[in-house]
């Protein structure tokens, strides 16, 4: 074979996609013609094998010798050319943890990692904190350790690294610690040979396994039936020795048929997701071996022998399939549909002067998948599937659980469309198999897929249409079972479902470009997969879309795709280089290039490799081609790009891509920061099957309908025209409403949308609106009628206006500079109504969830105050003072903007960010000891950061940097960076609500707002009143602060209305500390436990405390002065209050009630976390186990980023067994953390639980405390009490013992 294209050999050629509802088959004829097909994946009465199937019936009907193929038995492979396939087997595995039993070799100290992964939890209002099993069975720990050499060595003399060097491990070089306190053996650091690791950095092997050691542990993995091992060291990366030795020992056992290496299934940084990666590896690969061993027995001998079989790998290119490896199969399936739309509908006929980039937009069965492609596949190198992160080159696709097999639900004056889906089998009401209401069904009901033109494949006997009668039945019976339904009829609950779908549905597309600076409008949108057709008018319409691209084949446009799949190899290794030097100048020395001497040579390298290897697969040298690419960041940051080879002239053309491409996806450049390469990368292609461009074709005006038939659209039931596709010819032009039927599949063109035939027999629609949106918005506002909640507008709004909120997030988290905000994500973003009411904050930082409408609130009060300037639009405002200004604890710093329409405020929006220093007594601005509000840093009741448009930077400086006698903010550059980004995610927010405003008019958003609100606030009437009826009116709790400060809580329920009071008389005085909590934090900890346990997706808003009286007494820890010291009220009181609260409500056992709040560092750099513990027990569930709990979320950094950041070796980060309390379920287990300093370094601790235990329920246990511990040089163990700042030197090491969580129920029970 010389190039990928399909020869003309007179063979069948087929291209397979096996999605989660349906497998669709191209296949290329030996006279060359092409034909599709499709037929479900899973209908086991029929046949084992879908794909083998779908084979057997293309060669029984088409064989050209008319030679039968009957089912039974093995099909003769003497006709077929080559197969290639798509498929979700091992997705399929991932989701439903089906992969093969597997083990996990990690270094010694880090057995938990994988499952502690990045300690926050997938959905913060979920008490019981699920996350999908982890992959492995079990764990060997093996005793190796490597280290960076850079930090330790810094500064060191050469003869005395030279004498560290010489040092033999038997010379007294372990440290051995053992007391009744404290048992640990690590081997010394800096101890060992340097020896330059594959990125030239210099590591350390501190300890080497033990062969005699390993054997064992692999040997009594391999006894419990362990097949499958995913091996990963700390550092292998650069230095893979140690992983390589044990891989060697393990093949030498013969006792494992899958043995998985880090470093070679993606030789990246960072461990957990290698680790995840590896792990995938592991499990998975062994699942598509015994597949391709089901799909290899369903043919003769021939498959394996004479016919060419690729499977598309997630990054959108071909692999044979013994390269096919379980971490490359994640999007195996929709990478076929990427690569379809790219190579079809990506051309000039869609656009004016160059093609249009195009949105992708797949809608499957079970998921929808949308993506961008502008003339290149754009890939991400580690995404998460199923909860595990996985580290490697695959396209960017974003999923949202909606399809056709999406199940439909009216909760909460809501409809709701998924997640969960009615699957292929039994799959949705009209597929005859008892199944469940789907959006499938809503599109029968309504017309707009119609049984006759559907194939014949339903019902026991795969031979019966689509069921409308039952579609119709169902949707009755949930008509009559909900009020939310009153006064519909079928059909119109029907498209209502029909539009919240379409909504869920857009909202990615939104993110997908908005979030990364792309004008929505600007682009086509290409739909495919069965349902999609019916669905992509009406989101066209919905995004301002006006062009739509059906494919002749988008039925199955994923077999397409791959009928023109590239062959791709990809070779890639890890860096430390500095391709970049900046200058003063804010641009980069032109004269210096750092990684001259290396960078060509690694990547020639690379390239020689993937072209052997392509070679080698039998594909022709001259086809080869090699795309380089370097893995480029900023110094400081942690935000790499992959930028490609360019032929620019430019000295340096690699930084002048990667600073174009920084600035359009952050909005900014680092100036005076270091351009790095974190890794160099290769990609071989041979370039598959590519299409002509389109000729153009005679206007035939309107074809003769095939037929009429009935549809339901926005304004009821209309007459429309069918047409056949195979009918229509090149020039023809069809207005909507219409449907047209595709062989597989049914377009709905909506009313006013224009179908052109192309000359290739595809269809180009033109997207009319329905209405000019100027119009309709003086139309709406100039008129009186009142507006009237309408549940399915409601629902859309629900998306649109969490949407925005969550945009807002994602602008602040690219463009903020932070490790805080842009890493670990501590921040929040919300929107309010003109009087400062909460409508929508998106679901980051629980802790900020009420307290930003406080802000809001007090910013409009004080400016609008008498003898103040009052707001003006241009006009930002920030503030971050706990007491007076709605905050939360002074690193918080709140930006807010308004929103003005026509000279009038119409909304407010704000974010909060968590700073990493504002001054104050303490680095990192969280003293543990602080007594008053002075010694944590600046404080701002109300300044205007921005004022007549113009960033007041001066006037903020003076703020943060000038505070008398205690040090300012010791990072200002990063200060008024963050601020600028809070205020470009507000500009978002706001451009996005006018945007709304614009298409349905003000008086309808405003409406919307107060209906959204009103729905949040009946559910949780709703909850008080399930409550009351179960339990009793009266609810009461106390718990108590380590230093014995009592919280209590007394609630009153009126039982008729809903409302209740949230008394907290009985709480402690203020205190000499920094545990004294504003208000704030009390409302943001009740709204967050509230939400929680209503239990449903409900809008989270003001509404949620609507219900809620609260009588918090004045000078009490939870509403102290405005002078005392806060900052731990934020991070810790506030977890109390979540207890005392959940207690009341018998909800859940205490969690840890912590966020062990550790900084770190020196006069050179500051670094903060915050650090997991357990979770409490429930009546149904164990608690999960090393998890961030109730008011926190934040994400803790790789193990391998941080020792490559920062002067710190992580000796152990792991479970801490036992620590979780006992009883009928148990309570989650909190983690030891363990930190060795390089350097000498200031530590500060400020935690909580360490005295009094996280409480059990219903009769389980009590958890265990937290410990912090100081380990000295000598052995000598020292327990430093919950609050403790101070200098820690190299040798002595920091162990943080965080709590675990309550038990519930008795054991016994």
């Amino acid at each position: 074979m010389a190039g990928a294209t399909v020869d003309n050999d007179g063979k069948f050629h087929f291209a397979v996609d096996r999605g989660g509802t349906f497998t669709d088959l191209h296949c290329t004829l030996p006279d060359g013609s092409e034909i599709v097909s499709k037929l479900l994946s899973v209908d086991p009465s029929n046949y084992e094998d879908a794909p083998t199937e779908g084979i057997r019936r293309i060669l029984n009907e088409y064989d050209p010798n008319g030679k039968k193929h009957p089912r039974g038995e093995a099909v003769d492979t003497s006709l077929i050319g080559s197969i290639r396939m798509g498929t979700t087997v091992a997705t399929n595995a991932l989701l439903e943890r089906e992969g093969e039993r597997m083990g996990l070799v990690i270094t010694k100290g880090f057995k938990d990692l994988l499952q502690i992964n990045n300690q926050t939890r997938s959905d913060i209002f979920d008490l019981t904190c699920k996350a999908p099993k982890v992959l492995y069975e079990e764990v060997v720990e093996v005793d190796e350790r490597v280290m960076l050499a850079e930090f330790f060595d810094e500064g060191k003399s050469q003869a005395t690294i030279d004498l560290l060097e010489t040092q033999s491990l038997e010379e007294d070089v372990q440290q051995n610690v053992s007391s009744r306190y404290y048992t640990s053996k690590w081997p010394k650091a800096g101890v060992g040979k340097r020896i330059r690791g594959i990125t030239g950095e210099k590591v350390i092997p501190l300890c080497s396994p033990d062969p005699d050691a390993i054997r064992n542990s692999l040997q009594s993995l391999a006894d419990k039936g362990i097949k499958s091992l995913a091996i990963v060291f700390l550092h292998s990366y650069v230095y893979p020795e140690h992983e390589i030795l044990v891989g060697d020992i393990a093949k030498s056992m013969n006792c494992f048929t899958e043995i998985s290496l880090s470093h070679e299934v993606m030789s990246m940084v960072k461990v957990v997701p290698r680790g995840f990666t590896v792990s995938a590896s592991a499990y998975l690969t062994p699942k598509i071996t015994e597949y391709l061993a089901g799909f290899t027995k369903g043919f003769d001998a021939g498959l394996m022998n004479n016919v060419r079989l690729d499977f598309m790998k997630s990054d959108g290119g071909l692999t044979p399939v013994n390269d096919f490896g379980g971490h490359q199969a994640i999007l195996s399936g929709p990478a076929g549909g990427v690569v379809g739309y790219a190579k079809t509908s990506y051309r000039p006929s869609l656009g004016k002067d160059k093609p249009l980039p195009v949105i992708g937009f797949d809608m499957g069965g079970t998921s929808t998948d949308v993506s961008r492609y502008d003339g290149t596949l754009e890939l991400v190198f580690e995404t998460t599937t199923a909860g595990v992160s996985i580290q490697a080159p695959q396209l960017d696709i974003h999923t949202v659980a909606a399809g056709g097999g999406s199940r439909l639900f009216l909760q909460n004056g809501l409809f709701v469309v998924g997640p969960e889906s009615a699957k292929a089998h039994p799959g949705p009401i009209c597929y005859r198999k008892n199944g469940y209401l789907a959006v499938t069904d809503a599109n029968v009901v309504l017309g707009r897929v119609i049984p006759d033109h559907f194939p014949n494949i339903f019902g026991p006997n795969e031979d019966e249409p689509l069921d409308l009668a039952g579609a119709r039945e169902a949707f009755q019976r949930l008509k009559m079972e909900n009020a939310e339904a009153d006064g519909r009829s079928v059909e119109e609950l029907a498209y209502g479902f029909i539009q919240v779908a379409n909504e869920a549905m857009c909202r990615p597309i939104r993110n997908l470009t908005q979030m990364r600076g792309f004008d929505i409008t600007s682009h086509a949108l290409a739909c495919f997969g069965g349902a999609g057709p019916q669905h992509a008018c009406a989101m066209a319409r919905a995004l301002g879309i006006k062009k739509v691209f059906v494919h002749r084949y988008g039925g199955v446009l994923s077999a397409y795709g791959l009928s023109m799949a590239d062959a791709c190899v990809e070779e890639q290794e890890p860096a430390k280089e500095v391709y970049a030097v900046a200058n003063s100048g804010g641009g980069f020395d032109e004269n210096i290039d750092p990684s001259a001497s290396t960078r060509e040579e690694r990547l020639e390298y690379l390239a020689k490799k993937a072209r052997v290897s392509l070679m080698k697969q039998g594909y022709s040298e001259d086809y080869v081609v090699i795309e380089k690419y370097l893995n480029m960041r900023y110094q400081g940051t942690d935000n790499a790009i992959m930028i490609k080879e360019s032929s620019s002239a430019s000295a340096l053309p690699y930084a002048e891509k990667f600073v174009e491409q920084y600035h359009r996806e952050f909005g900014f450049e680092l100036d005076g920061r270091d351009i790095l390469i974190d890794d160099f990368r290769v990609r071989g292609l041979v370039v598959g099957k590519t299409l002509q461009t389109p000729a153009a074709t005679p206007q035939l005006g309107s074809p003769t309908p095939a037929g009429k038939t009935k549809a339901y659209f926005e304004n009821g039931w209309e007459e429309v025209s069918t047409y056949n596709m195979e009918d229509l010819k090149p020039g023809h032009t069809i207005l909507g409403p219409a449907i047209i039927f595709q062989s597989i599949s049914i377009i709905v063109l909506e009313i006013g949308c224009v179908a052109a035939v192309t000359s290739d027999g595809d269809l180009d629609i033109d997207v009319a609106q329905l209405h000019s949106n100027d119009a309709a918005s003086v139309a709406n506002d100039g008129c009186e009628t009142e507006i009237i909640e309408d549940p399915v507008q409601l629902s859309i709004f629900a998306h649109r206006f969490m949407g925005i909120a969550e945009q807002m997030g994602r602008t602040l988290a690219r463009t903020a500079i932070s490790v805080n905000i842009k890493e670990r994500l501590d921040f929040s973003c919300a929107l309010f109504t003109s009087d400062g009411g909460l409508v929508a904050n998106a679901p980051h930082i629980p802790v900020h969830l009420g307290a930003m409408q406080s802000a809001v609130r007090f910013q409009v009060e004080y400016w609008n105050a008498e003898g103040r300037e009052g707001i003006k639009e241009g006009d930002v405002f920030v503030s971050n003072h706990p007491q007076l200004a709605g905050g939360s604890h002074l690193p918080d710093i709140t930006v807010i903007t308004p929103i003005f329409h026509e000279g009038n405020i119409i909304f407010f929006v704000a974010s909060r960010g968590h700073h990493s220093d504002i001054g104050g007594v303490s680095p990192g601005s969280m003293p543990p000891h602080s007594v008053n509000l002075k010694e944590e840093g600046a404080s701002i009741v109300a300044f205007k950061l921005v004022k007549d448009g113009k960033f007041q930077e001066e006037g903020i400086t003076d703020i943060l940097v000038n505070q008398g006698d205690v040090p300012g903010t010791r990072n200002l550059k990063d200060n008024l960076s963050d601020l600028r980004a809070q205020v470009a995610a507000n500009n978002s927010g706001i451009r996005l609500l006018h945007e709304l405003v614009h298409e349905n008019g003000l008086k309808k958003v405003e409406a919307y707002m107060h209906f959204i609100q009103h729905n949040a606030e009946m559910a949780v009437r709703n909850m008080l009143k399930e409550f009351a009826s179960a339990h009793g009116t009266r609810a009461h709790s106390i718990d108590y602060m380590d230093d014995g400060t009592p919280i209590e809580l007394t609630i009153e329920i009126d039982p008729k209305t809903g409302s209740a009071c949230f008394d907290f008389e009985g709480t402690g005085p203020q205190i000499l500390g920094n545990l004294n909590a504003p208000p704030a934090v009390t409302y943001s900890a009740v709204i967050y436990s509230l939400r929680s346990l209503v239990g449903q997706d409900i809008p989270l808003n003001q509404g949620c405390l609507t219900p809620i009286e609260f009588k918090i007494p004045s000078y009490s820890l939870l509403n102290p002065s405005d002078d005392v010291g806060v900052v731990g009220g934020n991070v810790l009181t506030s977890q109390r209050v979540v207890d005392v609260v959940l207690k009341a409500f018998k909800a859940c056992a205490a969690s840890q009630g912590c966020m062990n709040n550790l900084t770190f560092g020196d006069d050179r750099f500051g670094y903060y976390e915050t650090i997991a513990g357990g979770a409490g027990a429930g009546p149904t569930w164990e608690g999960r186990s090393g998890v961030h709990t109730h008011c926190t979320n934040t994400r803790i950094t790789d193990p391998e980023i941080l020792e490559r950041r920062y002067p710190v070796l992580l000796r152990r980060f792991g479970l801490r067994k036992g620590s979780g309390g006992n009883g009928k379920h148990k309570g989650g287990d909190g983690v030891i953390r363990e930190i060795e300093p390089l350097r000498p370094l200031i530590m500060s601790i400020l935690s909580e639980r360490r005295t009094l235990q996280p409480y059990g329920l219903n009769g389980g246990e009590p958890a265990m405390t937290g410990k912090n511990l100081l380990v000295k040089k000598d052995g000598v163990v020292l327990n430093i009490g919950a609050k403790r700042s101070g200098s820690l030197n190299v040798g002595e090491r920091l162990v943080i013992e965080t709590p675990g969580g309550g038990g519930y129920g008795k054991a016994t029970d």
